[in-house]
């Protein structure tokens, strides 16, 4: 058997890949993190599946029903929101399987950034302004983060700055990136993006805390900081398709 590691995007159904899609609709175990993946992902499980909500569960209890599936010659469907690779969890979980000798494979999906810059209608690379993004989040209670890892850090560089989990520490982070980036800087919340119940809050780094109370968003939402996210109009055109940047695709036009 295998563990599928799938991505379910952020929570819209229709952001799973094909192959998201036919795995949940082939595994006999569905695990999916249900505090953020809509029930509409799963919903696709085959008839008589065990489909479990992991939200409430320990790391032993869902290794523990993988460990039976196991036994059983049962494929099991992992379903986790966004991308796997990014504060997916799933490094630990790997570790165990490795350890009983489980096979798995990991299924990328649509992550929380990408998903909100479409929600945005908007590019967070803009020629001459920002060429890097930064995937991060604050720590408050969950695991701290590494000593060179700091808001700070990442601040001097002046790229657009993704940030999970800190919607409730808005404060310390305006604290700490209104000296690198000013206090007019761009920054847009989004709230659930994918979900019906969606919701984007654009401001600026000294005004944006109000907006967030005033909607009473305490969780669930992903933070991007940067000029890119302004009105720019008066930037560079990329070269990419720039005639006199010719390329092994298009040669030069004598």
């Amino acid at each position: 058997m295998t563990v599928f590691f799938i991505g379910a995007g952020p929570g819209d159904p229709e952001l799973l890949t094909k192959k998201a899609e036919r795995l949940i609709g082939e595994c006999p175990v569905c695990l999916y993190a249900g505090s953020l993946v809509p029930t509409e992902v799963v919903a696709g499980a085959p008839d008589g599946a065990l489909v479990m909500d992991t939200a409430p569960m320990t790391l032993d209890e869902t290794h523990a029903q993988i460990k039976i599936a196991h036994d059983k010659g049962q494929n099991v469907a992992r379903v986790h929101s966004g991308d796997p690779s990014l504060y997916g969890a799933i490094a630990e979980q790997i570790r165990r399987l490795r350890a009983d000798g489980i096979d798995y494979e990991i299924i990328p999906g649509v992550p929380a950034y990408a998903a909100a810059a479409a929600a945005l209608g908007q590019e967070l690379t803009i020629p001459e302004i920002a060429q890097s993004i930064v995937l991060t989040r604050v720590s408050m209670k969950s695991t701290s983060m590494p000593a060179g890892e700091t808001l700070e850090n990442f601040a001097k560089t002046g790229a657009t700055m993704a940030i999970h989990l800190g919607v409730r520490n808005l404060r310390e982070i305006e604290r700490q990136l209104v000296p690198y980036y000013g206090a007019d800087c761009p920054v847009a919340v989004v709230y659930r993006v994918g979900w019906p119940d969606q919701m984007l809050i654009r401001g600026t780094l000294s005004d944006i805390r109000e907006k967030v109370r005033v909607e009473k968003i305490t969780r669930t939402a992903l933070i991007l900081v940067g000029p890119a996210l302004g009105e720019v109009s008066n930037f560079k055109d990329s070269a990419l398709y720039d005639p006199d940047m010719p390329h092994v695709l298009r040669p030069k036009v004598r």
